[in-house]
C-alpha cells in the first residue's frame, strides 16, 4: 500500500530468492501510480538465537507479533478501501490498535503504530463509519512528535495531521483548525520538491489550496498571529498561483487592521506596499480590481491622516475614482466606492478648503444613502459621514441647514447603530462636535452638555492607547473651551487645558494631528493667559521636532516643517511668552529649540564624539556607524517612484529606531544625561565665549532683543517702537532701496539707504548699545548678531547715525564700535568652536566661474582677475590651487570643497525663495545647490569667502529658519563664512577682496598660523578701508558667519 492506503502490487517471492541477496538492501520497484513510480527497499538478515539468550528471543517473539498483527491491520485496510466492507474496517483498527498496544512510548514503531491506527480511523471518519475525529487527530500529533524534523517520515507525519485537521474543519468549520494547517502546509511543502508523490497529494485541490482559500474565507485578525497567518498564507502562494491575489488583499487588510488598533505606521507602509503590488498584478476586467484599488486608496488616505504627506492624498483620489468607474450604477458595491470617494474628498477640503471639494463629497454621500436604506448594515456609516461633510462645510460657509441636517443625521446614525458597534465612539464624538458649534451661536446649555456627556461615553469606550482617542480628547477640549467662553468658569478652561495635553501627548495618534491640536493650545493658553503657555510651546516644538524626523530626506522634513499654517513667529512667542513671566534662560532656550530645526536635525549625525570615543569606544563607534548609514538612506527617500520612496523611507525609519536606542545607551553614560538633548542656558552660553550674542526677537505681539553675556543672566531690551509689521515695511523699503542704489553712479549719495539704516540705528541698535557700554561695561569688540523672523532680512550690521556731535565729530556707527559677525543659531556657533579642535594643515583654493553660459546669468567679467588677485595674496604655505572656466563644474567644486580647508568661490549665487535648498552656485555644467553642499561633511574645512549674490538670503517659510548658501557651508564644516545679503557688483567687489586678505594674511610674512577666527576683524577693516572706492551697498553686502 502507499500514503494513503491505494493498493498498489503484490509481492510473491520465496525466503530463497530474498536471501540470495545476503546483507545488501535491493529494491522492488511497482507499476507508476499518478505518475509516480513507487518502490520498496528491502533489506534480509537472518538472526541465530542461542539458548542462554531468552530475553532476545522473547523481544524478537514480541517483534515478530507486532509484525503480523500490523501485516494483518494493513491486509484488513486495503480490503475496505478496495470494498467499503466496515467489517473490514474495524478488523484493521483492531489489528492496529493491538500493534500500539505493545508498542510502549520508547518503543521505536511506535509513532508507525499510531500513524496506522490514526490513518484507518480518519478514513472512517472520512467516510462516516467511524466517529471521533478529536481522538484520530491526537493520534497524529503524537505520532508527529516522535518523529523529530531530521526523521525520514517527519513530512509524512506533518501531511497527515493537516488531513486530519482540515477534514475536522471541513465538519465543523473550525477556523483554529484550518490554521493549523496552514502553518503545517508552510513547513511542510519546501521539504518536498516538486515531482515527489507527497508534494503531488499536498499541493492539490484537496491539499494547501483547500486550505489556502479556507484561511482566506477567514474573518480579518488585526492580532500579532493573525497577521502571520497571513503571511504564512502568502508565502504558500507564490507567483502565478491562482490565489495569491486574495492573499495579497487578506494580509494588506489585516495589517491595515492592526495599525487601526495600535498606530504602528510599519503596518500602514506594508499595507500600502501589499496593495501596490496587489493592483500591479491584478488583470485587467479581474472581478476584483475595484476593491483592490479601494483598499489601496483607503490605506494611503490612512498615511496621508496619519503623517500629512501631500503625495499620499493625491495618489489615492484618483484610485477612489477608478474604482468608482469600475462599479458603475446598478453595481452592487457602489455604494462603498461613493462613500470612499467622498471621504478622500472631504480630506483634500480640509488641507486646501476648495468648496468644490466638500460640495461633490455631500453629493457622493448622498448618492451613497439612497443605495444604503435604513436596514443596511453599512446605513448609520453613511449618516455619520454626511454628516460630517455638512459640518465641515457650515465651517466654511456658515449655513445653519447644514449645521442642523448634520445634527439630524448623527442623531439617526447613533440611534441605529449597535451598542456593540466597536465604531460607535466615533458617531459619538462627532455628534459631540457638532453640538459644540451649534451651542456657540444658540447658547443653549443643553447641547453643551450633551456634547460633554458624549465625548466623556466615547472615551470610556476605548482602550487607553486607541488612536481615536485623540479625537475624543480634542471634541470634549472644544466642548469645555465653548462653556467656558459663554459661562467663564475657569475650571471649564483647566478641563480644555488637560485635554490639551492628552491629546497632544496621545501617542498612537500621528504626529500631524498632535501638532495641530497643540498649536490650538499654544492660541488659546495666550488668548485666555493661561499658565500652560510655556508648556503648550514646549510641546509645539517636540512633536514639531519628532514629526519632522521621521522624515527620512532633507527637502521632506522642509515641506513637513511649512505644511502648518502660522508656525513662522511661533519661536518668538514662546520667547516672548518666557519673557512675560522673567524666565529670561528659557527664552533663550526655547528660541534656540524653535529655530534652526532643519540644521539641528540633520547635526544630530554629525555630532563630534571625542568625549565619547574616551569614555566608551564601541558605543561611540556604533552611534558614529549609524549615523553616517541614516545620512547616507537620506538621498536615496527622495525618489520620484513612489513604491521605491516608501521602501527607502521604511528602511530609515528603522535605523532611525536603531539610532534612538544608541542614544538611549549613550544617554545612560554617567556624564552624557542630555546627549543629543535640546540645549540648556549653560550649555549655549558656551557660543558667546568670545563675545556676547545678540538675540533679536520678532514676535506677533512685540519685538525685543536678548543678550547673552559670556557669564551670568541674559539681558532683556525691550524695543518699543518696533512692530513686526514695521519690520516687514523695513524688509521691503531695503530691497527697494538697493534696487535703486545698483542704477545709481558710484559717487552718488544712497540717501534712501542713509534714511533706513538711520531707523536702524536709533529704534533697534542704540538701546542695545546703551546696554553693552552702560550695563555690561563690554571689555570685547566682538559681537555677534542672531537676528530670528522678519529681523533676518535687515541689515542690522550696517546700522548707522549718520550724524554730527557737537564738536564736528561723526557719531559712531554699530561696525565703528565693535567687529559683527552673524550666526544663524547659538547650537551652529557652539558646533563651529568644537570642530576647532582639530587643526590640519592648510590648504587653500579659489573657484570661479564667469561665464556661466546661455540662460545662467550675465558674464561676470572680472572674476578671472579676482582670483589671480586672491592667488597671489594667499601664503605659499597653504599651497593655492584654482579652478576656473570649464574646470568648474559641480563635480570639480565639491571635489575642491571636501579637499581643501580654506576657499574663495566667485561666482553667480541664486537663492530659490521657494525651495531654498535649490539655492546654488551657478557652475559650467549643472548647479552646485545647497543640498549638494549639505550632504557633504568637510569636519576640516576652515573658511569660505562666498564671492557670490545672494548667499545669506534666509528662507521666509520656514518656521523662523536661516536657511541659505553660506548657512550651508558651516553646517557642513567651515567655522568661519563670508557671505552676501544681495547682489555684488564682481567689479567693484576685488576692492574689498584684496583688502580683506592683505589684513587675513598680514602677520604671515614671518611666519605663523592661517587663523579663520581673524575674517570678521579682517572684513571690518576692509569695509572701512574702501569708503571712497565702493558704494555704501557694496560695502554692506559682505557679512561674516561663524567663529
Amino acid at each position: 500500500m502507499l500514503g494513503g492506503g491505494e493498493v498498489i502490487g503484490e509481492l510473491q517471492t520465496s525466503w530463497d530468492k530474498l536471501l540470495d541477496h545476503g546483507d545488501e538492501p535491493f529494491q522492488l520497484s511497482f507499476p507508476p501510480v499518478r505518475g509516480v513510480h513507487p518502490f520498496l527497499t528491502l533489506k534480509a538478515v537472518v538472526v541465530h538465537f542461542c539458548d542462554n539468550q531468552d530475553g532476545a528471543l522473547f523481544d524478537s517473539l514480541v517483534d515478530c507479533e507486532i509484525a503480523r498483527e500490523a501485516d494483518a491491520g494493513h491486509a484488513q485496510f486495503a480490503e475496505y478501501v478496495t470494498n467499503k466492507t466496515v467489517s473490514h474496517l474495524n478488523a484493521a483498527v483492531e489489528h492496529f490498535q493491538l500493534v500500539l498496544d505493545q508498542c510502549p512510548v520508547s518503543h521505536p514503531d511506535r509513532a508507525a503504530a499510531l500513524t496506522n491506527l490514526a490513518w484507518a480511523r480518519l478514513k472512517g471518519c472520512i467516510r462516516n463509519d467511524l466517529q471521533d475525529i478529536d481522538a484520530t487527530t491526537f493520534l497524529f500529533r503524537e505520532a508527529l512528535a516522535l518523529r523529530l524534523q531530521h526523521h525520514p517520515d517527519y513530512c509524512l507525519s506533518l501531511y497527515n495531521l493537516t488531513e486530519a485537521l482540515t477534514w475536522r474543519r471541513n465538519k465543523r468549520s473550525t477556523a483554529a483548525d484550518i490554521r493549523e494547517s496552514a502553518k503545517l502546509y508552510h513547513e511542510l511543502l519546501p521539504l518536498y520538491p516538486k515531482g515527489t508523490f507527497l508534494r503531488s497529494i499536498a499541493a492539490g485541490a484537496h491539499g494547501v489550496d483547500y486550505v489556502i482559500d479556507g484561511c482566506n474565507d477567514l474573518p480579518i485578525d488585526a492580532s500579532d498571529e493573525g497577521v502571520h497567518l497571513r503571511r504564512v498564507v502568502l508565502e504558500l502562494c507564490p507567483l502565478g498561483h491562482q490565489h495569491r491575489l486574495r492573499a495579497l488583499d487578506r494580509l494588506a487588510q489585516a495589517v491595515e487592521a492592526r495599525f487601526d488598533q495600535h498606530g504602528s505606521i510599519d503596518d500602514l507602509d506594508t499595507s500600502i506596499r501589499l496593495g501596490r503590488d496587489l493592483v500591479s498584478l491584478c488583470p485587467e476586467g479581474h472581478a476584483d480590481c475595484a476593491s483592490y484599488l479601494n483598499n489601496l486608496a483607503f490605506s494611503l488616505v490612512s498615511r496621508f491622516n496619519h503623517q500629512g504627506k501631500p503625495n499620499d492624498l493625491d495618489e489615492a483620489i484618483p484610485l477612489y475614482e477608478e474604482a468608482l468607474r469600475l462599479r458603475p450604477v446598478g453595481y452592487e458595491s457602489r455604494d462603498s466606492s461613493l462613500d470612499n470617494l467622498g471621504g478622500a474628498l472631504a480630506t483634500r477640503f480640509n488641507k486646501h478648503g476648495v468648496i468644490d471639494d466638500i460640495t461633490q463629497a455631500i453629493s457622493l454621500y448622498r448618492e451613497a444613502l439612497t443605495l444604503r436604506p435604513p436596514g443596511h448594515p453599512r446605513y448609520d456609516t453613511t449618516l455619520n459621514n454626511l454628516a460630517l461633510a455638512l459640518k465641515t462645510r457650515y465651517g466654511k460657509l456658515h449655513v445653519s441647514e447644514d449645521l442642523n441636517e448634520a445634527i439630524d443625521r448623527y442623531r439617526e446614525s447613533l440611534r441605529v447603530i449597535r451598542l456593540d458597534d466597536p465604531e460607535r465612539h466615533v458617531n459619538l464624538f462627532n455628534l459631540s462636535s457638532a453640538l459644540c458649534s451649534r451651542f456657540t451661536h444658540s447658547q443653549k446649555n443643553e447641547d453643551v452638555e450633551e456634547a460633554i456627556t458624549l465625548c466623556q461615553e466615547s472615551l470610556a469606550a476605548l482602550p487607553s492607547l486607541h488612536p481615536d482617542r485623540y479625537f475624543s480628547y480634542g471634541w470634549l477640549q472644544q466642548a469645555y473651551m465653548s462653556r467656558y467662553l459663554m459661562q467663564h468658569d475657569p475650571a471649564d478652561l483647566s478641563l480644555a487645558v488637560e485635554n490639551f495635553r492628552l491629546a497632544s501627548g496621545h501617542p498612537t495618534q500621528g504626529f500631524p494631528d498632535r501638532v495641530e491640536i497643540a498649536l490650538r493650545w499654544v492660541d488659546e493658553a495666550e488668548s485666555y493667559q493661561h499658565d500652560s503657555a510655556l508648556e503648550a510651546y514646549q510641546t509645539c516644538f517636540e512633536l514639531f521636532d519628532s514629526h519632522v524626523m521621521t522624515r527620512s530626506s532633507i527637502i521632506s522634513r522642509r515641506e513637513a516643517a511649512t505644511a502648518f499654517r502660522g508656525t513662522q513667529s511661533l519661536p518668538g512667542d514662546a520667547a516672548l511668552c518666557a519673557i512675560c513671566r522673567d524666565n529670561l534662560r528659557q527664552a533663550v532656550q526655547l528660541l534656540e529649540q524653535g529655530r534652526g530645526q532643519q540644521w539641528s536635525l540633520a547635526s544630530r549625525l554629525r555630532t563630534p564624539l571625542e568625549d565619547l570615543e574616551s569614555t566608551c569606544a564601541e558605543l561611540a563607534h556604533k552611534f558614529s556607524r549609524l549615523s553616517k548609514q541614516l545620512s547616507d538612506v537620506q538621498g536615496s527617500t527622495a525618489s520620484t517612484d513612489r513604491a521605491a520612496a516608501d521602501r527607502a523611507a521604511t528602511e530609515y525609519r528603522g535605523l532611525t529606531r536603531q539610532w534612538e536606542v544608541a542614544v538611549a545607551e549613550i544617554r545612560d553614560l554617567q556624564g552624557f544625561s542630555r546627549f543629543l538633548l535640546p540645549p540648556s542656558y549653560e550649555d549655549l552660553q558656551a557660543a558667546a565665549r568670545h563675545g556676547p550674542i545678540i538675540i533679536f526677537i520678532a514676535s506677533q505681539y512685540s519685538c525685543s532683543a536678548t543678550i547673552v553675556p559670556t557669564s551670568g543672566e541674559p539681558h532683556h531690551i525691550p524695543l518699543p517702537s518696533v512692530a513686526l509689521t514695521d519690520l516687514n515695511n523695513l524688509k521691503d523699503r531695503f530691497a527697494r532701496a538697493i534696487r535703486h542704489a545698483s542704477l545709481m553712479g558710484p559717487k552718488e549719495p544712497r540717501n534712501d539707504l542713509m534714511v533706513l539704516l538711520r531707523s536702524v540705528w536709533d529704534e533697534i541698535m542704540l538701546p542695545i548699545v546703551n546696554v553693552l557700554q552702560q550695563d555690561l561695561k563690554l571689555k570685547f569688540r566682538r559681537i555677534w548678531l542672531c537676528p530670528t523672523a522678519a529681523f533676518t532680512s535687515i541689515p542690522l550690521h550696517a546700522a548707522h547715525p549718520f550724524r554730527t556731535n557737537a564738536d564736528g565729530s561723526k557719531e559712531p556707527c554699530l561696525e565703528d564700535l565693535y567687529i559683527c559677525s552673524y550666526t544663524p543659531t547659538l547650537s551652529a556657533l557652539v558646533r563651529s568652536r568644537q570642530t576647532m579642535k582639530k587643526r590640519v594643515t592648510p590648504s587653500f583654493v579659489t573657484i570661479g566661474q564667469g561665464q556661466p553660459g546661455t540662460g545662467k546669468g550675465k558674464a561676470l567679467l572680472a572674476v578671472d582677475s579676482e582670483l589671480e588677485l586672491v592667488h597671489k595674496l594667499v601664503p605659499a604655505m597653504a599651497n593655492c590651487t584654482t579652478i576656473s572656466r570649464d574646470a568648474a563644474t559641480r563635480a570639480g567644486a565639491l571635489q575642491a570643497l571636501q579637499q581643501n580647508t580654506w576657499v574663495h568661490l566667485a561666482c553667480h549665487g541664486k537663492q530659490d525663495p521657494t525651495q531654498p535648498y535649490n539655492s546654488h552656485f551657478v557652475m559650467r555644467d549643472e548647479p552646485l545647490t545647497l543640498l549638494d553642499i549639505m550632504e557633504r561633511d568637510i569636519p576640516h574645512a576652515e573658511f569660505a569667502f562666498l564671492s557670490a549674490c545672494h548667499t545669506a538670503v534666509g528662507d521666509e517659510k520656514t518656521p523662523d529658519e536661516v536657511i541659505h548658501l553660506a548657512a550651508g557651508l558651516q553646517f557642513s564644516g567651515f567655522k568661519s563664512v563670508v557671505g552676501t545679503l544681495w547682489e555684488v557688483d564682481d567689479a567693484v567687489a576685488k576692492h574689498v577682496v584684496k583688502v580683506f586678505y592683505e589684513n587675513m594674511f598680514m602677520d604671515l610674512k614671518d611666519g605663523g598660523d592661517m587663523d579663520c577666527t581673524k575674517a570678521a576683524w579682517a572684513l571690518n577693516r576692509a569695509t572701512h578701508a574702501v569708503k571712497t572706492e565702493v558704494p555704501l551697498e557694496q560695502r554692506m553686502v559682505f557679512i561674516h558667519i561663524g567663529v
